[in-house]
């Protein structure tokens, strides 16, 4: 520990390193107390582009600067705050009802029924006589809480049996066929964009423009009574198509589908356009068809005041635009803009920083958006309709139930989080009900994550590495793919996460709970609650959201838990151990709701994920003291061990440098004069290779255990690999030294570290 220059204040003496640490507590909480302000000028949810970009850019100039600690100038981004709130509350802009919802038509007979999804009452009935679509069917013209307009739902479901006849349908018996789920009694979808709102159908908007579903952002496409296998039902989910030149517009909602429009007073005048099919509602509740080939427009009128207008998509694709008058166009515009003057305000007051300092931070952004944008645009700020069958959409179905059920007070529903006794891996399913009570019908929160992604593997490679070396891995692995061989590379985080899959959340936060168990650069672990408390919670949460983690960061913690009690940090020792206990409310949650005493999940021991469990070891060595070198186990062993060397890649290939990084491994373990915290992650490491060993080996199962093995073999070649290759092979260590193009990527990072000093 840094002792320094002693300061005596009362009767307590302080260190140079004490009063660093208060005021490094102080910033922290005042650059939390900056973001409060700015979510607060953005409102929530934050769930547009323009809103988002701007909490991204508040979020890094916080967090690279310098807060101000004198009054004034807080009283100032207060009141800039406070002005933002109440100007975008006193000249709102005018809203729009808006409804949409899937539509599926499956009851035999003259008068077609409709199936409308909304989860907040998993597995009600929707037909029979007494349902509230049902009763839309049987009266006039239905008031919206109890179902669809009677002619609007008979035009629709007319198209639906046209394109989708009766006699070409899958078994409502057959597995995956859509006819077997269940719906909910709902004629509107919830959407998370309307909780803050009280909307009479699904949401309020601002404003109209959508050529492509995804960008309207549907979340009912998500919902878990869709999970239906495309491939055997005659109703597809969606499609794909991987074109380089559509990359912004990839998906095809295949699903049929409908939004609905309720327009007031302040819209008169403006131009409603569209392409596709619209429902115009007349008088006496008639509603006009009216079809467009390509985009055209019709002005709302007052006799268009409150009535309903339908865009459906099961005939045609619809696209739907709406121009409205310069007034309303004008407020329409005031509410961002007082976000981004109050922002600008809140910044520009209260933090001090030096622009060079920002380089490295949005040059990593940058990089992670581009990957993302060209892996899959929907990740940013669109609701791709996830695969049948898939992780992400088992998840975000789920989120969606418990969302709906704490929003009625259901608390107890909301925590059983869909499954008495967890199945599929726990802790996402929570993640993202939060994520779309932040950032409402998108999945901007899992976005925020993998933003951070890069910054961690920066810290890790700073804290074993000097700074040009961890600027370059960390470039490398950000912007360079040819670390897609050894799992080491954001595209293949980002694609995952695009996905819906919960790994990369779990090494996002297994990463951010390692970097704040390391410490600071050049001081190592103090004895803090905070520090301490705040990483054994960030590996429960890690273990949560993916148990198989659970080796390394049962090493790393056992290991700087007996280091603390070694060094009689006591408090050091028990805030690792307090933040670590909520791991054990999963095995609480499934007790209280299950009956049963399970761990994390009952797949764990799943045959199909637990393929080689030690019992077959052992068999296999039977079988080898026998003489049975083919025998069934030897093979499965021989089989899995080759996949494990494979990594991530995959590719038998990447085994001989996959086994070589192991020895490294082992090497740094048994060096006695290493860093203790190398040899401890390289222990962790190679504890958490041994599920590769027992588990299947798909690929985003290791990328956290290839990520780490790369750190410690690139820890351990500049520290002991680069003399050993001046020694062994002089003359190659010399033209590698002499290369140009070595020498020229040296000074351009040189240039960089220079604008990183602080780092």
């Amino acid at each position: 520990m840094r002792v320094g220059t002693v300061r005596q204040t009362g009767a307590r003496a302080l260190t140079d390193a004490d009063l660093a640490d208060r005021r490094a507590a102080h910033q922290r909480w005042l650059k939390l107390a900056a973001l409060v302000l700015v979510i607060a000028a953005l409102g929530l949810p934050v769930n547009d582009l323009f809103r988002y970009a701007l909490l991204v850019v508040a979020t890094v100039i916080v967090v690279a600067g310098t807060l101000r600690t004198r009054a004034a100038p807080w009283l100032g981004a207060l009141a800039a705050v406070a002005l933002c709130v109440l100007g975008q509350f006193v000249f709102p802009a005018p809203r729009i009802e808006e409804g949409h919802n899937v539509f599926l038509v499956d009851v035999p007979g003259d008068t077609p029924s409709v199936h409308s999804r909304e989860s907040g009452n998993p597995g009600a009935p929707i037909s029979g006589p007494g349902s509230p679509l049902a009763r839309g069917r049987t009266g006039s013209a239905t008031a919206p809480e109890i179902g669809l307009p009677r002619e609007a739902f008979r035009i629709m479901g007319q198209e639906f049996d046209a394109k989708y006849p009766r006699e070409r349908r899958c078994a409502a018996s057959q597995d995956g066929c859509w006819r077997a789920q269940k719906f909910p009694a709902r004629a509107f979808a919830f959407s998370a964009d309307g909780i803050f709102q009280r909307p009479a159908y699904s949401r309020r908007v601002t404003g109209i423009d959508f050529s492509d579903p995804v960008w309207l952002r549907l979340g009912f496409i998500n919902e878990l009574s869709y999970n239906w296998n495309s491939l055997v039902s005659e109703l597809a989910r969606a499609y794909r198509d991987r074109r380089s030149a559509a990359f912004l517009h990839q998906w095809t909602l295949a699903m049929p589908w409908f939004v609905m429009y309720r327009f007031g007073a302040d819209f008169v005048g403006s131009r409603l356009c569209w392409r596709g099919e619209v429902l115009w509602e007349g008088a006496d509740e008639h509603f006009d068809v009216v079809t467009h080939g390509d985009m055209q427009c019709r002005a709302l009128t007052r006799e268009d005041v409150g009535r309903r207008i339908f865009g459906v998509a099961i005939a045609h694709e619809l696209a739907m635009r709406l121009d409205p008058t310069w007034p309303v166009r004008l407020r329409q515009l005031l509410e961002p803009g007082l976000a981004l003057a109050a922002s600008a305000a809140v910044l520009g007051l209260i933090v001090r920083g030096r622009a060079r300092r920002l380089v490295l931070p949005f040059a990593l952004i940058t990089a992670t958006l581009l990957v993302a944008l060209f892996n899959d645009a929907s990740f940013i700020g669109g609701m791709r309709p996830f695969d049948s069958g898939d992780d992400g959409l088992v998840y975000d179905g789920y989120a969606r139930v418990i969302l709906q059920r704490l929003l009625a007070d259901d608390i107890a529903g909301a925590l059983e989080g869909g499954e008495a006794v967890f199945y599929f891996t726990p802790g996402l399913r929570y993640l993202r009900a939060a994520e779309h009570l932040v950032f409402g019908e998108t999945y901007l929160g899992y976005l925020s994550l993998i933003l951070l992604l890069p910054f961690l593997v920066f810290a890790l490679f700073r804290r074993f590495l000097p700074l040009t070396w961890a600027l370059a891995l960390t470039l490398i692995f950000a912007a360079i793919p040819v670390g897609v061989g050894f799992g080491s590379s954001l595209v293949q985080y980002v694609k995952w996460a695009a996905r819906g899959f919960a790994d990369p959340a779990a090494y996002v936060f297994f990463l951010a709970a390692f970097v704040l168990l390391l410490g600071r650069l050049g001081e190592g672990p103090r004895d803090r609650f905070a520090r301490a408390f705040g990483a054994g919670l960030l590996f429960a949460l890690a273990l949560a959201v993916r148990p198989n983690i659970a080796p390394a960061a049962g090493v790393l913690l056992a290991g700087a838990a007996i280091a603390a009690l070694t060094q009689r940090a006591l408090t050091r020792a028990a805030a690792l151990a307090f933040g670590f206990a909520p791991v054990l409310a999963l095995a609480l949650h499934n007790w209280i709701y299950g009956g049963t005493v399970v761990l994390f999940t009952t797949s764990a021991a799943h045959p199909l994920l637990l393929v080689m469990p030690p019992s077959a070891y052992l068999a296999a060595l039977a079988e080898l003291a026998h003489g049975d070198v083919a025998g069934e186990h030897v093979i499965r062993a021989a089989n899995q061990i080759v996949g494990w060397l494979a990594g991530p890649s995959e590719a038998v290939a990447m085994a001989p440098l996959n086994a070589a990084a192991i020895a490294v491994l082992v090497r740094v373990v048994l060096t006695r004069g290493a860093d203790p915290w190398l040899r401890l992650t390289a222990g962790a490491t190679l504890a958490q290779h041994g599920v590769a060993l027992v588990y299947a080996a798909a690929g985003r199962y290791a990328y956290l255990t290839w990520l780490l093995t790369l750190l410690v073999v690139a820890a351990w070649v500049e520290g002991e690999g680069l003399s050993l290759l001046r020694r062994w092979c002089p003359r190659l260590s010399e033209r590698v030294t002499k290369d140009p193009v070595r020498l020229a990527l040296a000074r351009g990072l040189q240039r960089m570290a220079g604008m990183t000093e602080r780092y």
